[in-house]
């Protein structure tokens, strides 16, 4: 009986030896296997599709649930809405464009309307002249325009209404027509010749009609101004008849003098973005062309489209308006810089 017993008891203790071993046996060699394999990826690791899906599927069902819990019922989510575009640094009233598809300057170009626009233009021309015309000055203007090349732009102002007679010269089919009555070449420009649709342009000519060019080129004038740098710029008036201002009379012994009025100006692409603002510019730049001259016709043009009033003609009228919106235009400028002064402390 006491054998037996004792049998019973060695064997027990032999098992849970055994058992022993091969639990230290199982962690050791589990411990090797981890370590030669430091991270494993559940992404390369073949499991059956099936299960793969149910995984995906509940695990984004939950995700979605936990993030639903925390949004208030009344707020709409905007995942899906396109992202805003503001960018600061666009044309104003174009901020939210994007800026690649902003085109913010313009051209006089005349295009086709068929083919490949890329096509549309043989030569792009370099300036811009305007003139502010009547049919009755047509003799006088075609003289003009026929002393620019085909690097020169043509921009007529019809002040009478009157442009389809213009077609007899063969110019004219090339040249822009805008037509309002009775306005003076300042009102057109300022209203038709913003900075950026003349960009394209490196001169800008605003012309009166009366003037007598046998003694101009347009080409070389252009020489000149670019030889002397000049931004605002005149041909030298010939002193042929009255109402010449001193200042601007061509002067037989140089290229050119400092000086300009609004007779026949021209200004640089720069310039012109000053003065359409109205911003006078520096003298430095400013010069009559002297070896480039003209001369006042003084022919009764736009004086013609007044109208008669307290016994007065027409064209007094004309004048007077002229000189009234030119004093107008004095206080305006001294106001104007009397606030200036007055904003930054210095008034």
């Amino acid at each position: 009986m006491g054998t037996t017993y004792r049998s019973g008891v060695s064997k027990k203790s032999s098992g849970s030896v055994r058992l022993a071993m091969t639990t230290i046996m199982g962690m050791v060699f589990g411990y090797f296997i981890g370590v030669s394999f430091p991270s494993v990826s559940l992404t390369k690791i073949n499991l059956p599709s099936s299960i793969i899906s149910s995984f995906d599927v509940a695990f984004k069902d939950d995700h979605h649930r936990s993030v639903s819990d925390h949004i208030p019922e009344n707020r709409v989510s905007t995942d899906t809405a396109p992202p805003k575009i503001y960018v600061p640094t666009n044309p104003r009233g174009a901020e939210s464009l994007p800026p690649g598809i902003i085109e913010s300057k313009s051209d006089f170009y005349l295009r086709r309307l068929w083919g490949e626009p890329s096509e549309d233009l043989k030569k792009k021309p370099k300036y811009l002249v305007t003139f502010t015309v009547g049919w009755d000055q047509r003799n006088n203007i075609n003289a003009a325009i026929n002393k620019f090349s085909e690097d020169f732009q043509i921009l007529l102002f019809h002040y009478d209404g009157r442009t389809s007679e213009w077609d007899e010269f063969e110019w004219s089919r090339r040249a822009i027509h805008v037509s309002v009555r009775k306005q003076t070449k300042w009102w057109y420009a300022k209203r038709f010749m913003h900075p950026d649709i003349v960009a394209a342009y490196d001169y800008i000519f605003i012309w009166d009609e009366d003037l007598g060019v046998e003694h101009f080129n347009g080409e070389k004038f252009i020489q000149l101004v670019k030889k002397h740098g000049l931004e605002i710029s005149q041909p030298g008036l010939e002193p042929n008849n009255g109402l010449t201002w001193q200042m601007t009379k061509r002067r037989g012994d140089r290229e050119f003098h400092k000086f300009v009025e609004i007779m026949a100006p021209v200004f640089s692409r720069e310039a012109w973005r000053c003065v359409w603002h109205m911003i006078q510019p520096a003298h430095e730049k400013i010069g009559v062309v002297d070896s480039q001259w003209i001369v006042h016709q003084v022919i009764p043009s736009l004086g013609n489209q007044g109208q008669t009033e307290n016994g007065k003609p027409p064209w007094q009228g004309v004048r007077d308006r002229c000189r009234s919106e030119w004093a107008q235009f004095q206080d305006r400028l001294a106001d104007a810089d009397k606030a200036y002064l007055a904003h930054i402390g210095k008034g």
